[in-house]
């Protein structure tokens, strides 16, 4: 390729993400201005304050079983590159970065960067935190593909209504994302390494990739656990239910990169499941799973910088001596 094509190309790259974010944003706020504009405050208000304490405290509970889930997503990973911690370390970068990375938007980048920031210290290089990073992609995406699946195959009227297919096609749809955890399962079960164009990706245990779907899957049903806790106000809504809105909606998250998935997640879940008190539950969902845990994440982080980098025994070569240690 002659390098004013490779100019055009890069021109084109560097144009791309914004026009793309900027038709994101731009249709999340249409939809959701049309979504609001159907509620008045005075009604979210009046649902906020009659949701109980006991609503809250329970969503203050799965919001935390969540992030405890995410720091096996790191621990786990740490081990399918070769460079096992003890959990105390793991959890601390995960939960810094994942806090910091679930507002900021681009997870993969943002968070990698924080869990780059401790692991580094550890003794991890670029690349091996570069991996960590995607092993633990692998996770969510395991994980959002067992929950979405089981979602379409026991609640397919949900989807079903809302995307106008028959309940069959959904519930085909729901084995199709069921086939992804079992393949990558069952593929390292007969290999160690799989070639991917030109590289060479060295694949877990089966014990580890069978980690990664449960703890995946977990983490997701504990999040709908705290949305479904505090939608108690919202009328008799099902478990099923809020599980499959929400998994939808995360989708929708994901691949908009919309810093906190702000407008996306809430125009997604009001769509499925309309209702005041619904957007109130939202609300308050994003006040404890999103804001509290990233104020925590931020003074974790600021105490880590005075902390770790004052101690003497956190430099990498003092910090290898620990890797074996569970």
């Amino acid at each position: 390729m002659s390098d004013r094509k490779k100019s055009n190309v890069g021109k084109i790259r560097v144009w791309i993400g914004p026009l793309v974010g900027g038709l994101v944003l731009s249709f999340v706020a249409i939809i959701g201005y049309r979504i609001v504009a159907d509620y008045r405050w005075s009604d979210i208000a009046g649902a906020l304050a009659a949701m109980s304490p006991l609503r809250i405290t329970r969503a203050v509970f799965f919001a935390a079983a969540s992030y405890f889930c995410l720091t096996w997503f790191d621990w786990i990973a740490l081990r399918c590159v070769g460079k096992p911690l003890a959990w105390r370390r793991a959890a601390l970068a995960s939960f810094a970065s994942l806090a910091i990375g679930h507002n900021v938007g681009f997870a993969g980048l943002s968070s990698g960067a924080v869990r780059y920031r401790f692991y580094a210290r550890w003794g991890l290089d670029f690349e091996e935190v570069a991996k960590l990073v995607i092993y633990c992609g692998i996770t969510v995406a395991l994980g959002l593909a067992t929950i979405a699946g089981f979602s379409l195959l026991l609640n397919p009227s949900l989807v079903s209504t809302f995307a106008g297919l028959n309940h069959g096609m959904v519930r085909t749809a729901g084995l199709l994302l069921l086939a992804f955890p079992a393949a990558y399962v069952g593929l390292t079960f007969f290999r160690t390494t799989v070639s991917l164009f030109s590289w060479k990706v060295r694949l877990p245990s089966t014990a580890l990739a069978a980690a990664q779907v449960g703890v995946g899957s977990l983490n997701y049903l504990c999040v709908a656990a705290c949305l479904h806790a505090l939608l108690g106000n919202a009328g008799a809504i099902a478990y099923l239910d809020v599980t499959g809105a929400y998994v939808l909606a995360n989708t929708g998250v994901i691949a908009s990169h919309v810093p906190g998935g702000v407008g996306v997640l809430e125009s997604i879940v009001l769509s499925l499941l309309p209702g005041a008190s619904v957007f109130a539950a939202l609300l308050m969902f994003r006040i404890i799973y999103y804001l509290s845990p990233l104020a925590l994440g931020l003074t974790l982080l600021a105490l880590s910088e005075i902390v770790l980098n004052t101690r003497k025994g956190w430099p990498a070569q003092t910090a290898n001596a620990s890797l074996q240690k569970p």
